[in-house]
């Protein structure tokens, strides 16, 4: 089943982020990993949020497990965000 995933990552900034994103090869408005739908990342007032749709949750605890966790840590992002999932419905693709 296709999830969205919110993480709210409180204290983490948006320098962060894109070192978290070099570190997995991921470029602005590139590709993403395998079974990713979406993704955007933005600042909030005590940190930044994350929200991805993924084509499963498995694929998302996979990849979280094997590099959002370990690459976060390694950019500084010491505390775990704090994450909400949703099951998806319906989403719409751009026409490129």
């Amino acid at each position: 089943m296709t999830v969205a995933i919110q993480m709210d990552f409180d204290g983490a900034t948006l320098d962060q982020y894109d070192e978290v994103c070099a570190k997995m090869g991921l470029a602005p408005k590139g590709p993403g990993p395998a079974g990713l739908i979406a993704h955007y990342a933005t600042a909030t007032d005590s940190g930044m949020r994350v929200v991805d749709v993924w084509q499963s949750k498995d694929q998302f605890e996979k990849f979280a497990e094997e590099q959002i966790g370990p690459f976060s840590a390694a950019a500084g992002i010491t505390a775990p965000p704090r994450m909400q999932f949703f099951d998806v419905h319906n989403y719409l693709l751009p026409n490129f």
